[in-house]
């Protein structure tokens, strides 16, 4: 299901969850009745999710209570709830199909009772329970028909049950209502299951907070917390909204949203994430969103858009099975009538045999057999915090031929980090702590690494006096009675000069691809410290796991030949360098020739290879842009990440295939057997009802799917680099 598009002004939007939605035949049968209503102007229903948002006109369209009929006339219910928030617990009492196994099961026992102890009436007893039993499944079946499907389960158990009695086999029509009821039940019990996997996220965020107000805590509901609160979150507790650090810091796990398994330092002023547990010293956060607007339920929110769009092999199996009912309804007519006309065969022999057939010929396996395994597939990948547009993405990362990657940020961390500090007049902690006096207050990304540098190092910074910009060269400034420059190797001054093997050391260092920043006295150079924009911990295993998988892989970057020969050098990538935007994408279309890409990249420059590769993937730390041009994000910033989508996807794939072998075998070996004679009634329905729950259960062990990546290769990737911008990955990543 798609949102519904561009909404008039004069139309309202009701979003429904609906239970006893039990296969995806139920969902077409709810879209067409519901789009029969008058000025209903558009229906979307989504089966993988249980929900249906409904676009009707505000003035003269129908009411709520008006919607829930129509749904009630086709045994399902409602209840009103947006998307996002957890599906209500609809409980034994108000489920529609434990009512009738309950009522079926009564009446059976009741007949067999009958027989035993007063055989006469045995006959009697079983039509009277297999009439009273089949009651509400004739009155969903007409109202079905009436809705535009004929061919409805419903119907066709109807049909089967009907015809069973007219010949004589009144029991054999009760057990056939009573294990269709079980097999209902069964099935929306699995449906629920599956509809719920993504929703254990929402269970995360605990009901309650304590808040921090005039010195004094008080508990209040979680979802009552608003922006600005300050919320104490003690050791073991979790984060119950989206907030900042108020305090020093903590250690948290945030699996549950990112996927990365290796507990991250939230320093004073960082994000945390609803649902993120504190595993350090207890600390206070200042809620920055309400609780419908935290990560976690625009996350669950993105997921339920993204399972509700059909993959190319739904739409495929969905015409199949178009045609599949009628002609197994065609078959079975001819399978009951050729015999007695044309060979003199038993009627009341062959018309069973047609019943029975007639029970297999419902296709809800068949059609269950994609959606099902794509949701899963789905919700397993947002656990794992890839978040997915939808089930043709799922389907198509696993066709991969080649995958392109940014460089800066994608395959490296997208800051510069310190890698090397030479004396030269004075020792590496006097450098590093004179440098960072310089540097304080500057926004330079080199600047920026060499101050973190030193507060890592818990180096204490002097004051510097009398700054002043070297304009496109560096810094000035007098420190304890000196005064200092720190700048570019290749700054023109008079007054100093770097000795030749201070140079060598520098041409070195840039070879390597760093930038070599010098701390320079008054008289001469006191030391050397180069920086470099580092690989991501986890880039060379990902890159050699998609050459090992058959995979060709490039690194496509605007960065100097130079600078990505050292790069590329360094994780064995083959690299194209010094492309604008335009060039990445002629690149992409060039690629493609040997068959579909995946692009991943991060930033504004990457949004149109983003957009035109088979599928496009943002780090999850990119821009607004590059989030929502592209197909799925990597909310973890892993790259590593695409290795699990690719195998997913893969895993995704077989499920669909050994679904429709289930779903097609178990119906081909009792197609046959009902002709021949071995199936009963009571065994067709197990074709049915069997073949449905199997095929769910099959597509649910995907939940339980886990990543290739282990935990030796994540280990070392929690930097703290662009943490600020994690959380837009929920707000600006738009499924469509």
């Amino acid at each position: 299901m798609s949102p519904i598009a561009s909404p008039k002004t004069d139309l309202k939007i009701m979003r429904l969850r609906v239970g006893g939605m039990d296969c995806p035949g139920c969902a077409g049968e709810l879209e067409r009745t519901l789009t029969r209503i008058p000025d209903v102007e558009d229906v979307k229903v989504s089966f993988s999710n249980g929900s249906v948002t409904i676009a009707c006109r505000e003035d003269t369209g129908p009411s709520l209570s008006d919607i829930e009929a129509e749904i009630r006339n086709l045994g399902m219910f409602v209840t009103l709830q947006e998307p996002g928030t957890e599906p209500p617990s609809h409980g034994w009492k108000n489920n529609r199909n434990v009512h009738l196994v309950a009522i079926t099961s009564v009446l059976v026992g009741t007949a067999a009772l009958v027989g035993t102890i007063a055989p006469e009436l045995a006959d009697k007893a079983w039509t009277i329970a297999a009439a009273l039993s089949l009651l509400p499944f004739v009155r969903q079946a007409f109202s079905l028909a009436g809705a535009g499907n004929p061919f409805s389960v419903q119907m066709l158990m109807t049909v089967a049950a009907t015809g069973a009695l007219v010949i004589g086999a009144a029991g054999e029509a009760a057990t056939v209502v009573f294990l269709f009821s079980i097999g209902e039940l069964l099935e929306g019990l699995a449906a629920d299951r599956a509809r719920r996997s993504i929703h254990d996220l929402v269970a995360l965020i605990p009901q309650t907070a304590i808040i921090e107000e005039d010195g004094a805590h008080k508990t209040v509901q979680a979802h009552s917390l608003v922006p600005g609160q300050i919320v104490l979150v003690r050791t073991g507790d979790r984060v119950p909204a989206d907030g900042i650090m108020s305090d020093e810091g903590s250690l948290f796990d945030q699996s549950p949203i990112t996927g990365e398994s290796i507990p991250v330092i939230r320093k004073h002023n960082a994000d945390v994430y609803a649902g993120s547990i504190n595993v350090g010293n207890p600390v206070r956060i200042q809620v920055e969103k309400t609780a419908q607007n935290t990560t976690i339920a625009q996350i669950v929110q993105l997921v339920e858009e993204a399972r509700s769009t059909k993959a190319p092999f739904a739409r495929l199996i969905d015409r199949f099975s178009a045609r599949y009912t009628p002609a197994a309804m065609l078959l079975a007519g001819l399978v009951i009538i050729v015999p007695p006309l044309a060979f003199g065969e038993s009627w009341e022999t062959w018309i069973y045999r047609g019943l029975s057939l007639l029970l297999i010929a419902c296709p809800c396996a068949l059609v269950l057999s994609t959606p099902a395994a794509v949701a899963a597939g789905i919700s397993t990948a947002a656990r794992q915090g890839l978040l997915l547009k939808g089930g043709a993405v799922l389907e198509a990362i696993g066709k991969t031929r080649t995958v392109a990657f940014d460089k800066t940020g994608t395959l490296t961390s997208g800051t510069p980090q310190i890698t090397d500090i030479i004396p030269v007049q004075e020792n590496k902690e006097s450098i590093l702590r004179l440098a960072a006096s310089l540097e304080t207050g500057s926004s330079h990304p080199l600047a920026s690494a060499i101050i973190n540098q030193a507060k890592e190092e818990n180096l204490i910074i002097p004051q510097s006096r009398n700054i002043s910009v070297l304009p496109g060269h560096g810094v000035q400034g007098n420190i304890e009675g000196r005064r200092l420059i720190i700048g570019s190797a290749h700054m023109p001054l008079e007054d100093k000069r770097i000795p030749p093997t201070v140079l060598d050391q520098i041409a070195a260092l840039e070879d390597q691809g760093k930038t070599v920043a010098v701390l320079y006295g008054e008289q001469s150079v006191l030391g050397l410290i180069a920086a470099r924009d580092e690989p991501r911990p986890d880039a060379a295993s990902a890159i050699k796991s998609l050459k090992d998988a058959g995979i060709h892989v490039v690194m496509l970057t605007g960065d100097s030949h130079k600078t990505a020969s050292v790069i590329a050098k360094e994780l064995e990538i083959e690299a194209k360098a010094n492309l604008l935007p335009e060039d990445k994408l002629r690149t992409i279309r060039e690629l493609e020739g040997n068959g579909p890409v995946t692009m991943v990249g991060d930033g504004i420059n990457d949004a149109p290879a983003l957009a035109v590769a088979s599928v496009g993937v943002a780090m999850g730390s990119g821009t607004d842009v590059a989030l929502e041009t592209a197909d799925a994000a990597l909310l973890g910033n892993r790259v590593g990440g695409i290795v699990d989508l690719v195998t997913l996807s893969k895993a995704t794939i077989r499920n669909i295939w050994q679904n429709i072998a289930l779903a097609l075998g178990l119906k081909t070996l009792f197609l046959v057997g009902a002709v021949t004679g071995t199936t009963t009634l009571w065994m067709a329905v197990f074709a049915d009802t069997g073949a449905t729950i199997l095929v769910t259960l099959n597509a649910l062990r995907l939940l339980g799917f886990q990543t290739v990546w282990n935990e030796s290769q994540r280990a070392g990737e929690n930097q703290p680099h662009h943490h600020h911008k994690q959380n837009q990955v929920a707000s600006a990543w738009k499924p469509g």
